[in-house]
């Protein structure tokens, strides 16, 4: 029997960000492992020509909660939706929700925030640093809480190369900030934006870093811990491999090399490519909450959830894997076919030629335009360059993260649990995961037929083939323009075509001899 699904019957759990990848992966697991527990209050931004209890409904009626209904029938009775919206005071949750939240809710997971890199520091502020005091706040009246467990990033400190299970201080107080932000134009916050990042690369790791220290700071006598994940990526084993449902991080990467939009990418091949796939942080998010509530540590514990330090995979030998897989399971209209320079070209650093990217999407729109269709490529391929331009720094540096926290709550779990919350990821074998997780983008994701895979493989063969004649006929004209004005061009001609003609010539004269 497993303690910690046990752990979690009979309670009445509150998640925030319910409605997106790591939350509905969470409440998917709680469901599935502990279908006795009580209630799961989500808070759910209100949305014109929707009701709440449909957007509950949209959430379960996914593959992704298959499992869950089988074994809990009602499911769709224990999701209590509230109608909240973090930009607002007290998240703007009426008197009656509110109340119900104080006096019932056992457990919190924080897994709100912005994950948007351009995110305008005022928002980014508002969402990953001014909700998180606002929700400690709440979980203060709450006489029943037993846990707070706030999801925040392995990168919230990467401007550091090594770093520990421990809160690192930033220069300017998070109070400040959050009431600079009150008064602010947006003009003056742009300007002093880049002071206050420093040597971060966004807004985005900034502010997830002074919402860790509220926490610190704002806790009071809570039971309070962190998890940090490194980059979330598809499901590795539960419910089933290889589920997704966003493009951001390699998801959006697997899309563009797929669809053969991505040609190269500025990168360092031998950079550690930390991605965590997204079962594991929940299951290690799960097990953070038992433990914190049943053994209340004295202190805020952080738990890493990373996988460069414990089983690594460079950026190179998953762009090999990605490319691997593709050949043998294309996916459907690709633009132009994969090309193997995705990652790394004789282990250099690439640079990304934007103008000879944007140029066939410029003719595509054309051609859109003249069959009477709405142009989108070139809309999508600027979307595609920011959003590579954003993941640049997270691609060509590597980071040591320590996971002692982890490896401590690994060694506490019985045998059971350690089956059932599996977050032991030197399990993980990555060629079976990344092909997994490219299948389950093909199907989730772009939600293609497998049955057209013979289809695609044939549309990949012409690809390649116009691929190869276009490269050819570029070639013949450069060079025949450099012959026409370069003698040493022309000297370099005559000399391979005499050392053709010479090499044909005595290998004739040996057949002729040898007979």
């Amino acid at each position: 029997m497993s303690m910690i699904a046990a752990f979690y019957s009979n309670k009445s759990l509150l998640i925030t960000g319910a409605t997106g990848f790591l939350g509905k992966v969470l409440m998917e697991k709680l469901f599935r492992t502990s279908p006795h527990l009580k209630v799961i209050y989500i808070l759910v931004r209100p949305k014109s020509g929707q009701t709440l209890q449909e957007r509950v409904f949209q959430i379960l009626n996914s593959k992704l909660f298959e499992k869950v209904k089988e074994v809990c029938p009602n499911v769709h009775e224990k999701i209590r939706p509230i109608s909240a919206d973090l930009n607002q005071r007290d998240f703007a949750i009426s008197k009656e929700d509110m109340q119900e939240l104080l006096s019932c809710t056992n457990i919190i997971f924080h897994c709100a925030a912005t994950v948007r890199f351009d995110a305008h520091l005022r928002e980014a502020v508002q969402l990953n640093v001014t909700a998180t005091q606002q929700l400690l706040l709440m979980a203060s009246q709450m006489p029943k809480l037993e846990a707070f467990i706030h999801i925040s990033t392995a990168f919230s400190n990467c401007n550091l190369s090594r770093i520990d299970e421990v809160i690192y201080p930033c220069p300017v107080e998070p109070r400040k900030i959050i009431d600079s932000m009150e008064w602010l134009d947006d003009s003056i916050i742009d300007e002093i934006t880049p002071k206050l990042i420093g040597d971060r690369p966004n807004t985005y790791t900034y502010t997830k870093a002074l919402g860790e220290i509220v926490v610190q700071q704002e806790s009071g006598n809570l039971n309070v811990a962190i998890v940090r994940p490194s980059i979330v990526g598809a499901t590795w084993q539960e419910p089933f491999p290889g589920w997704v449902d966003n493009v951001n991080g390699p998801s959006g990467l697997i899309i563009a090399t797929g669809k053969g939009f991505l040609r190269s990418i500025k990168a360092t091949p031998m950079a550690v490519a930390d991605v965590i796939p997204v079962d594991t942080v929940v299951n290690l998010t799960i097990a953070v909450g038992w433990y914190t509530a049943v053994h209340r540590p004295k202190s805020t514990l952080i738990y890493h959830s990373t996988s460069g330090n414990l089983n690594p995979c460079n950026w190179h030998k998953m762009g090999l894997h990605v490319l691997a897989t593709m050949e043998k399971i294309p996916f459907e209209s690709a633009f132009r076919r994969p090309n193997a320079d995705f990652t790394t070209n004789n282990f250099t650093t690439q640079y990304w030629n934007a103008v000879s990217h944007r140029a066939p999407a410029i003719i595509y729109d054309f051609y859109l335009r003249l069959t009477g269709r709405k142009p989108r490529m070139l809309k999508l391929m600027n979307r595609l360059l920011r959003t590579i331009s954003m993941l640049e720094y997270f691609i060509n540096h590597s980071w040591e993260w320590s996971t002692n926290n982890t490896e401590m709550l690994l060694s506490e779990l019985s045998p059971e649990d350690q089956r059932v919350f599996n977050f032991d990821v030197r399990q993980l074998n990555w060629l079976e995961y990344i092909e997994n997780y490219v299948l389950g983008v093909k199907k989730y994701l772009l939600k293609e037929d497998l049955a057209g895979i013979p289809k695609a493989k044939q549309h990949l063969k012409r690809l390649r083939n116009i691929h190869y004649l276009f490269n050819t006929a570029l070639f013949l004209i450069i060079w025949r323009l450099l012959i026409a004005r370069s003698q040493i061009a022309r000297n370099i001609w005559f000399f391979i075509v005499s050392f053709c003609y010479k090499f044909i010539s005595y290998f004739r004269a040996s057949s002729t001899l040898k007979i």
